[in-house]
């Protein structure tokens, strides 16, 4: 199971509490983990990725073990310590403004 922490607007669309846990097949990976939050949590469906090119929205950030990972490809593998359970991965949104 991964652990995965939502922004607080998108813990409210998908009626959670704190962080939520996904199943995820076969290699941990960015994709992996946002296909199986999607399936999920439907309603996130085109909220973190674009509904049919499913590249990464404007104003949101991934982030495990302290690293972005939102400009990574999203084949990329996540750290050990994220897939064990112990870290989890985080979806953010980005702050912008003046």
């Amino acid at each position: 199971m991964i652990r995965v922490v939502l922004p607080a607007h998108l813990r409210t669309l998908a009626r959670v509490d704190g962080e939520v846990s996904v199943d995820v097949e076969g290699q941990a990976t960015v994709a992996a983990v946002l296909d199986a939050l999607e399936t999920q949590y439907p309603v996130l469906r085109g909220t973190i990725r674009d509904h049919v090119k499913l590249t990464r929205r404007p104003f949101v950030r991934y982030y495990a073990c302290e690293q972005d990972l939102s400009h990574d490809p999203p084949d990329t593998l996540l750290p050990g310590p994220v897939v064990k359970g112990d870290e989890p991965f985080l979806v953010v949104g980005a702050m912008a403004g003046g």
